[in-house]
């Protein structure tokens, strides 16, 4: 939707450079309600504040019309032979199938695309699913490159404080 009035939003690429209406990149804010550092706390300030601009470490873009569209975490973005793979996006997909209670998606480590694709699914109670049934649910509607090479199924994903999954917990 649309930013608040009074924050300004811009879309940066990884070295700082603004980028057009619909190319995604690092949210920046600022504004008056926006905070202009940590407090005492100069390293925190120094990585997350640049000019008075807030970097969010979220991905999103601008529209022609200024709205902002949010698509993942920057930390949480898979690159996968120098494509980025918006995890939120194979999420959505592998959620959407009535088997599937929970997933959650990571880069794993590979010597050859830096990164690929794995998948952790938690099945609704008394559902069995099958790898190769995911695998074929995210071929019929993602790109080759985005479909995941792992499926591990668990009992539970782990979460951190706030409730949400703790994607760190599962790349170790």
């Amino acid at each position: 939707g649309p930013p608040v009035p009074t924050v300004e939003v811009k879309i940066v690429n990884d070295d700082g450079r603004e980028l057009a209406a619909g190319k995604i990149g690092e949210i920046l804010l600022k504004g008056p309600n926006v905070a202009d550092g940590y407090w005492r706390d100069s390293d925190a300030t120094r990585e997350t504040f640049s000019n008075g601009w807030l970097r969010t470490g979220d991905m999103g873009r601008l529209d022609e019309e200024g709205f902002l569209y949010i698509v993942d975490r920057k930390k949480d973005v898979i690159i996968r032979g120098g494509e980025n793979i918006y995890s939120v996006e194979i999420e959505n997909v592998l959620e959407s199938h009535p088997g599937v209670f929970q997933a959650a998606v990571v880069g794993e480590p590979d010597k050859v695309f830096g990164e690929q694709v794995k998948a952790y699914i938690v099945p609704n109670p008394g559902q069995e699913l099958t790898a190769d049934e995911i695998l074929d649910l995210c071929e019929e509607h993602l790109a080759d490159f985005k479909v995941p090479k792992y499926v591990e199924f668990v009992r539970a994903l782990p979460q951190n404080p706030a409730g949400k999954v703790d994607k760190r917990a599962l790349r170790r």
